[in-house]
């Protein structure tokens, strides 16, 4: 018997720092855990380098400038779903330096973008977002979950 590859979908996700503090943004109208805190984020499109889908996202959320040198690789994670067809590859990136003022550049999509003290993050944050930040602030560079969100 054949075993099936795995398929899987490839997103990029932005944590600003400002000392410690970390930029998240509220979903809203997107159709999957809105009301929750996550982070600027966003799938990569075919023959995109996940730097280049990270500065895309970072500009159209954020409406910020980030350069590729000031990315810096701080996670990646496995989300395993029930749904094989809709398991991802989630890698985080951070970045103290960027160019423009942080606006929200989807307020059909985004309810606001705020900070919050790393150490008093809110309580409607997605929780692998909220593990991702843990991990990152103690170098723990890879981790997998099966998780529905």
């Amino acid at each position: 018997m054949k075993k099936e590859r795995l398929k899987v979908k490839f997103a990029v996700y932005l944590i600003p720092r400002d000392g410690n503090k970390v930029l998240l943004s509220l979903r809203k109208n997107t159709g999957w855990m809105d009301g929750n805190y996550s982070l600027v984020a966003g799938h990569v499109e075919a023959f995109e380098t996940a730097e280049d889908a990270m500065i895309r996202e970072a500009f159209e959320e954020a409406g910020i400038k980030v350069a590729a040198e000031n990315l810096k690789f701080v996670h990646v994670l496995q989300r395993l779903k029930d749904d094989p067809d809709d398991s991802y590859i989630d890698i985080f990136f951070e970045s103290e330096k960027w160019d423009g003022e942080i606006t929200n550049a989807e307020p059909e999509k985004c309810g606001g973008l705020d900070w919050f003290d790393i150490d008093n993050l809110p309580d409607n944050i997605l929780p692998y977002i909220k593990e991702v930040l843990e991990m990152s602030q103690n170098s723990v560079y890879f981790s997998s979950r099966r998780s529905e969100a």
